[in-house]
C-alpha cells in the first residue's frame, strides 16, 4: 500500500502540474457532478489533502464530505470560492498563490487603461474592416498626465500603482482602511473617488462583502469621461447596470477581464466598440502560471513536511 499523501484534485490544473503532484501525492480527480455524491460518500475519508483553483474552490458541502482533510492548497491568488470559516473552524490548512501573479495582472491592467483610452483593439478592427479607406480613426484619450483611481490598495493594486507612476498619472485609492506606508492619497469615499478619476480600476477580492460593489452611483460618479477597469471579479461590478450606463453614455467605456457569469459575457458588451473584453486572463503568461503552479505543489509538500503550508490563505 501506497505511503503518500491522498490529495482529491478538484478540477483540471496545468498539465504539468498534475504530473508533478502525482509524483509527489497518490492523487485522485473529483469525478463529475453527476457520479460526485456517491465517490465521496465511499471514499471522502480517504484524503488529507485537497488540491483545487480559483475557479472550482472547496466549499464548505465539499469540505465536509471530506472528514480526514489536512490542508487545501489552491492555485490562484482569490480565495471567494473557498469557504474559509470552515476551514478554519476545522483547523484545515490553507495555502493560495499570492504575489507571484502581481506583476503580470498589473501589466494587463494598464493594457485595459492604454487600450480603452487610445483605442487600440477598436483601432485594430477598423484597420481590418478596411475603414480607413473612407476616413481616420477617431480621436482617443490621453492616457499620461490623467487621474487613475484604484479600487483595492492590496499588493496588486500597488503594483498597478507603481505601473501607473511611470506614466506620470495622478494616483488615489479607496480602501476600508488607509494603508499606513502608501505614498497615494487615501479617499474614504468610493463615489468621490470615481468622481474624481478619469480610469477606475477594480481590483479587490470578490466575495459577499465586494458584490455589486461598483454599483449605478458608483458609475454615475465616474461619468461621461471615465473608464472603468475590472481585473478583479466578475461579481464585483453591477454588470446590469454597467451595461445600461456604456448603453446610455453614462461612462465612456471599460476593459472587463472577469464577467459575473463567467465564461458567459452580455451580448451588449460584445456589441460595443468602447468595451475591451478579455477571457479572464490577467494571470494566463507563461512565466506567472509557473510559478504559481509551483507554489501549490510547494504548498502541498510543506505541509506534508512540516505541518503548515508556505503561503496561508487563512
Amino acid at each position: 500500500m501506497s505511503t503518500r499523501p491522498r490529495v482529491l484534485q478538484h478540477g483540471r490544473l496545468l498539465p504539468e502540474l498534475e504530473q508533478e503532484l502525482a509524483a509527489d501525492c497518490d492523487l485522485t480527480l473529483l469525478p463529475p457532478v453527476a457520479e460526485r455524491a456517491a465517490f465521496l460518500a465511499a471514499r471522502g475519508p480517504e484524503f488529507t489533502g485537497l488540491v483545487t483553483s480559483g475557479a472550482f474552490g472547496a466549499d464548505a458541502a465539499l469540505i465536509g464530505a471530506l472528514p480526514s482533510l489536512k490542508v487545501i492548497s489552491s492555485f490562484g491568488v482569490g480565495t471567494d470560492a473557498l469557504d474559509l470559516a470552515e476551514a478554519a473552524r476545522r483547523g484545515i490548512a490553507v495555502g493560495n498563490t499570492p504575489d507571484v501573479l502581481n506583476d503580470c495582472v498589473a501589466d494587463l491592467a494598464m493594457a485595459l487603461v492604454l487600450d480603452v483610452a487610445r483605442g487600440v483593439t477598436a483601432a485594430d478592427r477598423f484597420l481590418r474592416r478596411g475603414d480607413w479607406m473612407n476616413g481616420r480613426f477617431r480621436l482617443a484619450q490621453r492616457v499620461s498626465g490623467r487621474r487613475l483611481g484604484i479600487v483595492g490598495l492590496g499588493r496588486i493594486g500597488r503594483t498597478i500603482a507603481k505601473r501607473a507612476g511611470g506614466f506620470d498619472m495622478d494616483i488615489r485609492y479607496h480602501s476600508r482602511r488607509v494603508v499606513a506606508d502608501a505614498p497615494w492619497q487615501h479617499e474614504p469615499s468610493l463615489t468621490a473617488l470615481a468622481s474624481w478619476c478619469d480610469f477606475l480600476v477594480v481590483i479587490v477580492s470578490g466575495g459577499a462583502e465586494t458584490r455589486h460593489l461598483i454599483s449605478a452611483d458608483v458609475l454615475d460618479a465616474l461619468g461621461p469621461q471615465g473608464f472603468l477597469i475590472n481585473v478583479a471579479r466578475g461579481s464585483v461590478v453591477d454588470e446590469v447596470a454597467l451595461v445600461k450606463a456604456l448603453q446610455e453614455g453614462r461612462i465612456a467605456g471599460a476593459g472587463l477581464d472577469v464577467f459575473d457569469r463567467e465564461p458567459n459575457v452580455p451580448t451588449e458588451l460584445i456589441a460595443m466598440d468602447n468595451v475591451v473584453l478579455l477571457p479572464h486572463v490577467a494571470s494566463g503568461t507563461e512565466q506567472t502560471r509557473r510559478a504559481m503552479a509551483d507554489l501549490v505543489r510547494e504548498n502541498l509538500r510543506a505541509f506534508y513536511r512540516d505541518g503548515r503550508v508556505l503561503t496561508s490563505a487563512l
